[in-house]
């Protein structure tokens, strides 16, 4: 008896020789048979061709709307930001901060997400006590590994389409509701550079006490009733700015990576015909 290491060394050896002993009719319907595997996956490839270049053309089509609604946001949260760097606002250091992840449910879009989870895996290190509210189940699934524990929140279902404010409110208001009172509330998203490229980019959302006690906050002149609201729309704005931008670089992202898998399809096609042609000669 053999042993089992043995066996599949042997099993091929047996289908070699049998392979060396086949009549000249049985080798010419293998070699058929080869050569009309070659075609299929040649097909195969062509498909994969067509369906990548289509949702480049769709990538294409949703980065116009996403760049334009990118435009609108960073008018919000660009206004709402300069108010509290005139106001000199910083945030409490007694207090904990919490970390909102701004990702995405959809993949085949290069490594934006990887990005993400890498820059905020770097942060925990430096703030180990930091909470994490994730938006998106890409993230959420990277960081549920590494900081599981320290997720308190997370959404789904955004970003399927163009984000509106009306999106950026409904998580603003949730994370409004949680019990911790956090000093700030640090927003990570992807900052569009241009149509190549993007960076994780940190944007602060300060809490009612941190507002308050801003060294120049009272030449706003804003009543102490009203600052509960004017926290609330900040983050919410600050939440808008970054959904968009984020969803901007998914969509440039999403392009590339069409574009350079349709190319790569194209020229495995180019190889798999030109091993198709000279199988051809072979067999003349």
């Amino acid at each position: 008896m053999f042993s089992r290491a043995v066996r599949p060394a042997l099993s091929a050896g047996n289908q070699a020789l049998a392979r060396t002993a086949l009549p000249k009719s049985t080798a010419q319907a293998a070699n058929y048979a080869t050569l009309r595997e070659i075609e299929g996956r040649l097909k195969s490839i062509k498909n994969i061709e067509k369906i990548t270049k289509t949702m480049k053309i769709v990538a294409s089509t949703k980065l116009t709307r996403a760049q334009k609604a990118m435009g609108d946001s960073r008018t919000y949260g660009q206004t709402s930001n300069q108010v509290f760097e005139e106001a000199e606002t910083k945030p409490i250091e007694e207090k904990k901060t919490l970390m909102v992840v701004c990702s995405s449910d959809k993949g085949l879009c290069g490594g934006i997400h990887s990005g993400l989870s890498r820059a905020t895996r770097r942060m925990m290190e430096q703030h180990p006590d930091m909470d994490l509210a994730i938006i998106g189940e890409k993230a959420k699934a990277q960081l549920s590994r590494s900081n599981g524990k320290s997720v308190v929140l997370s959404f789904a279902g955004i970003g399927k389409d163009v984000p509106t404010f009306a999106d950026a409110q409904a998580i603003a208001d949730q994370i409004c509701l949680l019990p911790e009172e956090y000093a700030s509330v640090r927003i990570l998203y992807n900052k569009f550079i241009n149509a190549q490229s993007y960076e994780a980019t940190p944007i602060e959302a300060f809490s009612e006490e941190a507002i308050t006690q801003s060294p120049n906050f009272a030449a706003f002149e804003i009543d102490d009733e009203v600052v509960g609201n004017l926290r609330e729309y900040s983050l919410a704005n600050s939440l808008y700015w970054a959904l968009a931008e984020g969803h901007a670089c998914e969509q440039s992202a999403r392009r590339n990576a069409m574009d350079v898998s349709a190319a790569d399809a194209t020229d495995h096609g180019h190889e798999r015909l030109t091993l198709f042609t000279e199988r051809i000669e072979e067999r003349r």
